[in-house]
């Protein structure tokens, strides 16, 4: 069996809600939060409490809602410096104007300026949030800098048509942004000298104009591998077959279509990186030849003549020397026995093989049941994940095998 994962480190994140209109996107983030598997806790302010309920977030976040500041707990510590100190960060979503210029000015008259006055030893992160005038009010301004002096860290607003019918900056940062940068700051950043190359998503391979064969990869496992990786310090780059994942924050994106246009732009990436995750599920076979014209429906049957595509893993194989080559094999039948058989051919260090042929696992899940196969032999069986966290597994090996020659091949120094 392989060394149990390293990144299942539990973190409690509290979450301020001010007084402004983009309170209610609050639910979204602290939703998303939850299922990133944090314990997040969420504090409101008196005038948040008037956009949106404090019953809401309490059910989202799974936690009681915060929201006096003379409370004690059971233990009889003060609650609001309890709660701090075991806290791994204060994100302050959406974060008005007026909490700004109170914590710039030191001033703690309520419970959520209290905790960030605490909140000395922890991460505290403001996602602002207002209308455009206020936002570029030289004050705030002032107070934005004077923030970031301190060392406070800024999710900055967006510009765009606002709720007051304003345009300009001001708007909160998208929401999956906010958690993807609060997750990025939590995780361990254990892969700060890897560039690691993933490729994701299928392949599309043209009949004609309008038509193409391809598969039902939805490139969601390459994605957050990609993403996984970003966080801990990795720089990433994702070649990417056409895919509706949005893209994941500090990634370099290299989007292609067919089986050549991966190859071509996975060798040009390839003499750069130090490990290669190749995620994507390319098509086997493409058509012979591309018709010009649409290819109009007959009465008479119609064959389609196939040929091979470039086999993208199996050369990297050839030409890894000391860089890390993770491969995935989708099977729908002898899984190990394939896996491994593939695993050898190729010259992988690692292997993830997921059956396919179950429905409710693989191509177009959230989640994943996957066996981890290793070049001296070993399986790790994982149980059903979701493939945010099983990205992370499959990273948490890179380490492993940087660190144990037996498992891997050590990189150069």
């Amino acid at each position: 069996m392989m060394e149990p994962n390293v990144t299942e480190i539990p973190a409690t994140v509290l979450v301020g809600v001010t007084g402004g209109i983009a309170a209610y996107k609050a639910a979204e983030i602290v939703r998303s939060l939850v299922k990133e598997g944090l314990d997040v806790h969420v504090v409101m302010t008196r005038n948040a409490q008037e956009f949106i309920t404090p019953l809401t977030l309490q059910v989202l976040s799974g936690n009681p809602v915060w929201t006096e500041t003379f409370h004690l707990t059971q233990e009889q510590k003060i609650g609001h410096i309890s709660l701090v100190d075991r806290s791994s960060l204060l994100l302050i979503a959406p974060a008005t104007a007026n909490v700004l210029g109170k914590v710039a000015a030191g001033v703690a008259d309520d419970l959520l300026t209290t905790m960030v006055c605490a909140a000395t030893r922890i991460p505290v992160i403001f996602a602002p949030s207002m209308n455009v005038n206020m936002y570029q009010n030289p004050i705030t301004q002032e107070n934005i800098e004077r923030l970031k002096r301190f060392g406070y860290l800024f999710i900055e607003p967006e510009e765009g048509e606002l709720a007051c019918g304003y345009e300009g900056v001001g708007r909160l940062a998208d929401p999956g942004d906010i958690v993807e940068q609060v997750v990025g700051r939590l995780a361990p950043k254990d892969l700060t000298e890897e560039h690691i190359l993933v490729t994701a998503g299928p392949t599309e391979e043209a009949i004609d104009p309008v038509r193409f064969l391809t598969n039902p990869s939805s490139g969601k496992m390459g994605y957050a591998i990609a993403r996984a990786a970003a966080q801990r310090g990795a720089k990433v780059t994702l070649i990417s077959g056409p895919t509706s994942c949005a893209p994941p924050l500090d990634v370099e994106l290299v989007r292609v279509r067919s089986a050549e246009e991966m190859r071509k732009a996975v060798m040009k990436a390839f003499p750069a990186s130090t490990t290669v995750v190749m995620a994507a599920a390319v098509s086997d076979f493409a058509p012979a030849s591309r018709a010009k014209q649409k290819v109009k429906k007959q009465d008479a049957s119609l064959t389609l003549k196939l040929k091979t595509t470039p086999d993208i893993l199996l050369e990297l194989g050839q030409k890894k020397e000391d860089r890390l080559l993770i491969g995935f094999a989708a099977e729908t039948q002898s899984l190990v026995k394939n896996a491994r058989a593939k695993l050898e051919k190729k010259n992988l260090d690692l292997i993830v093989a997921n059956d396919v042929s179950r429905k409710e696992i693989g191509f177009q899940s959230d989640s994943n049941q996957v066996k981890i196969i290793g070049k001296d032999g070993s399986i790790s069986e994982l149980p059903l994940l979701p493939k945010r966290v099983l990205a992370h597994r499959v990273l948490d090996q890179i380490g492993i095998l940087r660190s144990n020659p037996g498992k891997g091949r050590r990189r150069k120094t």
